[in-house]
């Protein structure tokens, strides 16, 4: 993991810091933000991998113990149901190192934001 005086610049680079198998997980949710919104570009925000899509979309990062995936709250509460089986808080969802990424749901949230943010800017243009 990096420590809070190295700078990372890249999603790769941030990735390659941890372990192998944290490194495979960090991948497969990559993937499925890519798919799930492919004119998202990817850049570092506040340390972590970020995908922007007017605006931050969606963030990551790796933990101990978790994967903390961050959708904002929007994002959070309209999933509320499906997300049950894990910690959440206002903007924070926490997937177990031990377990499976729910990619199916990571997808179907990363969709709704991808329409979210699109609404959101077109309401701005329209003031």
């Amino acid at each position: 993991m990096t420590t809070s005086g190295d700078r990372v610049t890249s999603i790769d680079q941030y990735i390659r810091a941890f372990p192998e198998d944290v490194q495979r997980k960090l991948l497969e949710l990559r993937s499925a933000i890519r798919l799930a919104a492919p004119g998202a570009s990817e850049k570092i925000s506040y340390r972590m991998p970020t995908f922007y899509f007017n605006g931050n979309l969606v963030h990551f990062a790796a933990f101990t113990h978790h994967i903390g995936f961050y959708p904002t709250p929007g994002g959070i509460d309209a999933f509320r149901e499906e997300l049950k089986p894990y910690m959440t808080s206002k903007g924070a969802i926490q997937f177990p190192l031990d377990q499976p990424l729910p990619l199916k749901l990571i997808s179907k949230i990363v969709r709704f934001r991808v329409k979210e943010s699109a609404q959101k800017a077109q309401a701005k243009r329209r003031k």
